[in-house]
């Protein structure tokens, strides 16, 4: 099964690493070379990271890396692919012309499939012509540690294809759980509010940063708090997928805090940035209290 992965950044990367890695073989596609190189060298990375945790001999990072082909072309990565996963910005007009050139380039019977988070996939689908094989794969990041895939049928996916991209997934080592498509699928749809949520309570002066990332990591059990995570995700993402159910439900309970919007506007955008509810040192994973929340 060949498979073509569109998208460089940091969930195409890891996408193709994992298909790559369970001996599929792998077109990885973006029109920025400088990313292509890019991504190869945080595969080499991570699967050297493997390699020091037992979890992969040197032997399985060679066949990975042979297994991935860097190609500048949607037309030329796609033309022989029988699954083409997108993975491109998360930004919906971007997403309706790369399915287009997905659609018009891959062979008759190959899947289409998104990383989208919560883009509709119906929507998505309807630019093509073959909205039956057309499918949401939603990846964590990050992709090559994280076990959930979420797999969202569109309104016109075929059971078949539902089952066929369960069934692949399964073989990546992952744990498929398939959903329909409305705003947000399941992932985001909790996800985000709770986010939300825990601005609105540092933006109403309930407590701090570290103090809601405290009670929510021991009084929940949750690896890490929901500002550290937002953080994690970009400021900009979460206030883009919150717009997104607020405007796929009509209901203002969705609707992003003040605070978020203001953060984003500031440029503020999380660790990518190097500040957000927390800041974040060059080159490093440490972080500190923003000092615009110390009290």
């Amino acid at each position: 099964m060949n498979i073509s992965v569109i998208g460089a950044g940091t969930m195409g990367n890891g996408i193709a690493h994992v298909f790559a890695q369970a001996g599929f073989k792998v077109n990885l596609i973006d029109v920025n070379a400088a990313q292509l190189q890019k991504a190869l060298t945080t595969i080499d990375k991570n699967l050297d990271r493997q390699i020091a945790k037992g979890s992969l001999t040197t032997e399985q990072k060679t066949n990975t890396l042979a297994n991935i082909t860097t190609v500048n072309s949607i037309a030329n990565g796609v033309k022989n692919a029988d699954l083409v996963v997108e993975a491109a910005t998360e930004n919906t007009e971007l997403k309706l012309q790369i399915f287009k050139q997905m659609d018009e380039n891959a062979p008759e019977g190959c899947i289409l499939a998104t990383n989208t988070s919560s883009i509709s996939i119906t929507k998505i689908a309807a630019v093509t012509k073959r909205p039956e094989l057309v499918i949401g794969m939603h990846f964590m990041n990050p992709v090559p540690v994280m076990k959930l895939v979420e797999i969202i049928n569109g309104y016109a996916t075929k059971k078949e294809v539902t089952e066929t991209i369960v069934a692949l997934s399964k073989q990546l080592g992952k744990v498929p759980c398939a959903v329909n498509d409305y705003p947000g699928f399941i992932a985001n749809r909790i996800l985000m509010p709770m986010i939300n949520e825990a601005i609105y309570s540092l933006y109403e002066g309930v407590a701090g940063v570290e103090e809601i990332d405290t009670v929510m990591k021991l009084g929940m059990a949750h690896p890490m708090g929901p500002l550290q995570l937002a953080d994690f995700i970009g400021l900009d993402v979460c206030h883009s997928i919150l717009k997104v159910l607020q405007d796929g439900f009509g209901n203002p309970k969705y609707a992003p805090c003040p605070l978020l919007v203001n953060m984003v506007l500031a440029g503020k955008l999380g660790a990518k940035s190097g500040e957000g509810f927390y800041t974040y040192s060059a080159g490093s994973k440490e972080l500190v209290v923003s000092e615009s929340f110390e009290k």
